[in-house]
Protein backbone atom coordinates (compact mmCIF):
# COMPACT_ATOMS: atom_id res chain seq x y z
CA UNK A 1 0.00 0.00 0.00
CA UNK A 2 1.70 3.73 -1.17
CA UNK A 3 2.08 5.93 1.29
CA UNK A 4 2.62 3.56 4.07
CA UNK A 5 5.94 3.47 6.19
CA UNK A 6 7.20 0.22 6.84
CA UNK A 7 7.79 -0.93 9.76
CA UNK A 8 11.48 -1.24 10.46
CA UNK A 9 11.44 -4.89 10.76
CA UNK A 10 15.37 -4.95 12.41
CA UNK A 11 15.09 -2.42 14.84
CA UNK A 12 11.34 -1.89 15.67
CA UNK A 13 9.76 -1.94 19.47
CA UNK A 14 6.63 -3.15 20.93
CA UNK A 15 5.01 -1.53 23.50
CA UNK A 16 2.09 -3.27 25.34
CA UNK A 17 -0.75 -1.23 26.50
CA UNK A 18 -2.79 -3.28 29.21
CA UNK A 19 -0.16 -5.58 31.33
CA UNK A 20 -2.67 -8.02 32.12
CA UNK A 21 -1.99 -11.91 31.37
CA UNK A 22 -2.15 -12.34 28.00
CA UNK A 23 0.05 -8.99 27.25
CA UNK A 24 2.58 -10.67 29.44
CA UNK A 25 2.23 -14.15 27.21
CA UNK A 26 2.85 -12.48 24.16
CA UNK A 27 5.76 -10.78 25.15
CA UNK A 28 7.67 -13.67 27.23
CA UNK A 29 6.76 -15.66 23.56
CA UNK A 30 8.14 -13.19 21.65
CA UNK A 31 11.38 -13.02 23.72
CA UNK A 32 11.55 -16.96 24.53
CA UNK A 33 11.49 -17.41 20.35
CA UNK A 34 14.27 -15.12 19.97
CA UNK A 35 11.59 -12.99 18.04
CA UNK A 36 12.69 -9.84 19.59
CA UNK A 37 15.16 -8.92 22.75
CA UNK A 38 13.47 -8.07 25.98
CA UNK A 39 15.23 -4.45 25.88
CA UNK A 40 12.91 -3.51 22.66
CA UNK A 41 9.69 -4.71 24.42
CA UNK A 42 7.84 -2.15 27.23
CA UNK A 43 4.98 -1.60 29.15
CA UNK A 44 3.53 0.27 31.96
CA UNK A 45 1.99 -1.19 35.39
CA UNK A 46 1.83 0.36 39.24
CA UNK A 47 1.62 -3.04 41.05
CA UNK A 48 4.41 -5.15 42.01
CA UNK A 49 3.06 -8.32 40.80
CA UNK A 50 2.55 -7.52 37.23
CA UNK A 51 5.88 -5.10 36.73
CA UNK A 52 7.76 -8.70 38.45
CA UNK A 53 5.91 -10.84 36.02
CA UNK A 54 7.30 -8.76 32.77
CA UNK A 55 10.81 -7.63 34.45
CA UNK A 56 11.42 -11.28 35.31
CA UNK A 57 12.33 -11.96 31.46
CA UNK A 58 13.90 -8.33 30.54
CA UNK A 59 11.24 -6.31 29.95
CA UNK A 60 10.74 -2.24 30.92
CA UNK A 61 7.97 -1.46 32.79
CA UNK A 62 7.53 2.47 33.36
CA UNK A 63 5.12 2.88 36.68
CA UNK A 64 1.86 4.13 36.40
CA UNK A 65 2.59 6.06 40.19
CA UNK A 66 3.89 9.37 39.81
CA UNK A 67 5.06 10.98 43.25
CA UNK A 68 4.02 14.36 43.73
CA UNK A 69 6.73 16.84 44.51
CA UNK A 70 7.21 18.10 48.20
CA UNK A 71 5.14 20.79 48.87
CA UNK A 72 2.59 20.63 45.96
CA UNK A 73 -0.67 19.23 46.22
CA UNK A 74 -3.11 17.97 42.97
CA UNK A 75 -5.01 21.31 43.10
CA UNK A 76 -1.53 23.40 42.58
CA UNK A 77 -0.58 20.87 39.62
CA UNK A 78 -4.18 21.35 38.11
CA UNK A 79 -5.36 17.87 38.62
CA UNK A 80 -8.50 16.45 39.74
CA UNK A 81 -8.85 13.71 41.45
CA UNK A 82 -9.64 10.38 39.48
CA UNK A 83 -9.21 12.43 36.19
CA UNK A 84 -5.60 12.61 37.40
CA UNK A 85 -5.15 9.64 38.33
CA UNK A 86 -6.17 8.47 34.57
CA UNK A 87 -4.58 11.58 33.55
CA UNK A 88 -1.10 10.18 35.33
CA UNK A 89 -1.53 6.76 33.39
CA UNK A 90 -1.92 8.34 30.19
CA UNK A 91 1.27 9.96 31.05
CA UNK A 92 2.92 6.84 31.49
CA UNK A 93 1.37 4.64 29.10
CA UNK A 94 2.23 7.96 26.50
CA UNK A 95 5.37 7.20 27.09
CA UNK A 96 5.23 3.20 26.21
CA UNK A 97 3.42 4.22 23.24
CA UNK A 98 6.01 6.84 21.95
CA UNK A 99 9.00 4.45 22.60
CA UNK A 100 7.12 1.82 20.06
CA UNK A 101 6.59 1.11 16.27
CA UNK A 102 4.11 -1.44 17.23
CA UNK A 103 1.59 -1.07 19.58
CA UNK A 104 -0.51 -3.81 21.17
CA UNK A 105 -3.54 -2.60 23.45
CA UNK A 106 -4.14 -5.58 25.51
CA UNK A 107 -6.81 -4.11 27.93
CA UNK A 108 -10.31 -5.16 28.82
CA UNK A 109 -13.14 -4.04 26.14
CA UNK A 110 -14.94 -2.49 28.21
CA UNK A 111 -11.94 0.56 28.36
CA UNK A 112 -10.63 -0.11 25.22
CA UNK A 113 -12.29 2.89 23.85
CA UNK A 114 -11.20 5.27 26.78
CA UNK A 115 -7.44 4.09 26.60
CA UNK A 116 -7.33 5.19 22.34
CA UNK A 117 -9.10 8.37 22.91
CA UNK A 118 -6.73 9.27 25.78
CA UNK A 119 -3.78 8.18 23.62
CA UNK A 120 -5.22 9.15 20.09
CA UNK A 121 -3.11 12.57 20.03
CA UNK A 122 0.41 10.09 20.43
CA UNK A 123 -0.72 7.66 17.71
CA UNK A 124 0.87 8.14 13.71
CA UNK A 125 0.05 6.28 11.14
CA UNK A 126 4.19 5.70 11.43
CA UNK A 127 2.72 2.90 14.01
CA UNK A 128 1.38 -0.49 13.55
CA UNK A 129 -2.05 -0.43 15.77
CA UNK A 130 -3.18 -4.09 17.51
CA UNK A 131 -6.01 -4.91 19.58
CA UNK A 132 -6.42 -8.01 21.16
CA UNK A 133 -9.64 -7.37 22.85
CA UNK A 134 -12.38 -9.54 22.43
CA UNK A 135 -15.71 -8.43 20.63
CA UNK A 136 -14.25 -4.85 20.03
CA UNK A 137 -14.42 -4.29 16.00
CA UNK A 138 -12.16 -2.58 13.73
CA UNK A 139 -14.32 0.10 12.37
CA UNK A 140 -14.55 1.34 16.29
CA UNK A 141 -10.58 0.80 16.94
CA UNK A 142 -10.41 3.08 13.84
CA UNK A 143 -12.19 5.42 14.60
CA UNK A 144 -11.37 5.74 17.79
CA UNK A 145 -7.39 5.88 17.45
CA UNK A 146 -8.02 8.15 14.80
CA UNK A 147 -6.23 6.11 11.86
CA UNK A 148 -6.93 2.61 10.20
CA UNK A 149 -3.78 0.92 10.66
CA UNK A 150 -4.72 -1.13 12.69
CA UNK A 151 -4.72 -5.37 13.08
CA UNK A 152 -7.60 -7.13 15.57
CA UNK A 153 -6.18 -10.35 16.99
CA UNK A 154 -8.32 -13.06 18.35
CA UNK A 155 -6.13 -14.87 20.59
CA UNK A 156 -7.19 -17.62 23.01
CA UNK A 157 -5.71 -18.80 27.00
CA UNK A 158 -3.53 -21.29 25.94
CA UNK A 159 -1.15 -18.39 25.04
CA UNK A 160 -0.18 -19.33 28.13
CA UNK A 161 1.54 -22.24 27.06
CA UNK A 162 2.44 -21.31 23.72
CA UNK A 163 -0.40 -23.01 22.43
CA UNK A 164 -2.39 -20.80 21.13
CA UNK A 165 -5.26 -20.63 18.32
CA UNK A 166 -5.05 -17.14 16.86
CA UNK A 167 -6.80 -15.50 14.66
CA UNK A 168 -5.86 -12.12 12.70
CA UNK A 169 -7.90 -9.60 10.74
CA UNK A 170 -6.31 -6.53 8.69
CA UNK A 171 -7.91 -2.77 9.46
CA UNK A 172 -8.02 -0.91 6.01
CA UNK A 173 -4.67 0.84 5.85
CA UNK A 174 -2.91 -2.46 7.34
CA UNK A 175 -0.20 -3.74 4.88
CA UNK A 176 0.57 -7.30 4.04
CA UNK A 177 3.92 -6.66 5.61
CA UNK A 178 2.41 -5.23 8.58
CA UNK A 179 -0.17 -8.69 8.53
CA UNK A 180 3.22 -10.92 8.36
CA UNK A 181 4.81 -9.06 11.03
CA UNK A 182 2.26 -9.46 14.12
CA UNK A 183 1.70 -13.38 12.62
CA UNK A 184 5.27 -13.84 13.15
CA UNK A 185 5.00 -12.46 16.47
CA UNK A 186 1.38 -13.97 17.33
CA UNK A 187 2.93 -17.25 16.28
CA UNK A 188 5.73 -17.31 19.21
CA UNK A 189 2.56 -18.15 21.08
CA UNK A 190 0.70 -20.50 19.27
CA UNK A 191 -0.58 -21.18 15.61
CA UNK A 192 -1.88 -18.62 13.39
CA UNK A 193 -5.23 -18.07 11.18
CA UNK A 194 -6.14 -14.87 9.10
CA UNK A 195 -9.67 -14.31 8.42
CA UNK A 196 -12.49 -11.66 7.75
CA UNK A 197 -13.58 -9.64 10.88
CA UNK A 198 -16.89 -11.09 9.94
CA UNK A 199 -16.23 -14.17 11.43
CA UNK A 200 -14.68 -13.10 14.64
CA UNK A 201 -17.94 -13.66 16.38
CA UNK A 202 -17.68 -17.24 15.87
CA UNK A 203 -13.97 -17.59 16.31
CA UNK A 204 -14.79 -15.97 19.93
CA UNK A 205 -17.60 -18.45 20.35
CA UNK A 206 -15.25 -21.53 19.22
CA UNK A 207 -11.81 -20.90 19.72
CA UNK A 208 -11.76 -18.11 23.03
CA UNK A 209 -14.22 -20.17 25.05
CA UNK A 210 -13.16 -23.48 23.57
CA UNK A 211 -10.45 -24.18 26.23
CA UNK A 212 -13.35 -23.79 28.81
CA UNK A 213 -15.06 -26.62 27.23
CA UNK A 214 -12.40 -28.78 26.78
CA UNK A 215 -11.57 -28.50 30.65
CA UNK A 216 -14.83 -29.80 31.52
CA UNK A 217 -14.59 -32.31 29.28
CA UNK A 218 -11.19 -33.27 30.63
CA UNK A 219 -12.49 -32.81 34.17
CA UNK A 220 -15.26 -35.14 33.14
CA UNK A 221 -12.93 -38.09 31.98
CA UNK A 222 -11.02 -37.70 35.33
CA UNK A 223 -14.38 -38.08 37.59
CA UNK A 224 -14.99 -41.35 35.48
CA UNK A 225 -11.58 -42.72 36.28
CA UNK A 226 -11.90 -41.88 39.62
CA UNK A 227 -15.46 -43.53 40.04
CA UNK A 228 -13.37 -46.79 38.47
CA UNK A 229 -10.89 -46.52 41.09
CA UNK A 230 -8.06 -44.83 39.52
CA UNK A 231 -6.49 -42.44 42.20
CA UNK A 232 -7.56 -39.08 41.23
CA UNK A 233 -3.70 -37.56 40.38
CA UNK A 234 -3.47 -40.44 37.54
CA UNK A 235 -6.88 -40.18 36.12
CA UNK A 236 -6.33 -36.58 35.14
CA UNK A 237 -3.15 -37.65 34.40
CA UNK A 238 -4.53 -39.67 31.71
CA UNK A 239 -7.42 -37.50 30.50
CA UNK A 240 -5.45 -34.47 30.14
CA UNK A 241 -2.75 -36.59 27.75
CA UNK A 242 -5.56 -38.22 26.22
Amino acid sequence: MSGVTPIPTDTYKIGFIGAGKMAESIARGVVESNILPASRISTAHSGSGRRDAFQSFGVKVRDHNKKIPEGENLDSLKLRKTENLKEEKSQYDGRVVQDSDVVIFSVKPQIVKDVLLDLRPLLSEKQLLVSVAAGVKLKDLQEWAGHSRFIRVMPNTPAAVGKAASVISLGAAATEEDGELISKLFGAIGKIWIADEKHFDAITGLSGSGPAYIFLAIEALADGGVAAGLPRELALGLASQT
